[in-house]
């Protein structure tokens, strides 16, 4: 069900992308309400799952992952006991950072994995994603650099 948001909410949500540590008071006055109704909107965009948690964002790079790799998928059998199977063991992988099944191309899933170089993908893809069962093709692109990336208000 699609929550119904007014202007405040939306800038409530636009603040708290940019700086979710924001005190309630600084979110209060940056929106021109007080504090309590301000917490109020907060608490029933949370309760309503607009707002689904608060996260710390890391910078791939200074943690040594050079690299934003596409892994596009294609399953040798389409059945859910396949699937099921191949996200569960996806999901071990820390690589991973995303997974989506998708349509349109001839691959089923579209994954997106952090390495650190070259040789950290080889090992990643051949004696770890490669040995997934019901795995039939794998393509892989990667990212030259990401252009920008955000949530949606």
């Amino acid at each position: 069900m699609m929550a119904s948001l007014d202007k405040i909410d939306r800038q409530i949500l636009a603040l708290l992308r940019e700086n979710a540590r924001m005190s309630n008071l600084e979110l209060a006055e940056s929106v021109n309400l007080s504090p309590t109704p301000c917490a109020r909107r907060v608490k029933q965009l949370e309760d309503a799952g607009v707002i689904t948690g608060y996260s710390v964002t890391t910078d791939p790079i200074k943690l040594g992952y050079q690299l934003s790799v596409y892994i596009a998928i294609s399953m040798d059998k389409h059945t859910a006991e396949h699937f099921r199977n191949f996200e569960k063991k996806l999901r071990e992988f820390p690589e991973v950072v995303s997974c989506s099944i998708v349509t349109g191309r001839s691959e089923d899933y579209l994954i997106k994995a952090l390495v650190k170089d070259m040789a950290h993908y080889e090992e990643f893809l051949l004696h770890r994603l490669n040995r997934i069962e019901g795995i039939a093709q794998v393509h892989t692109s990667f990212e030259l650099r990401q252009v920008f990336e955000k949530s949606i208000i």
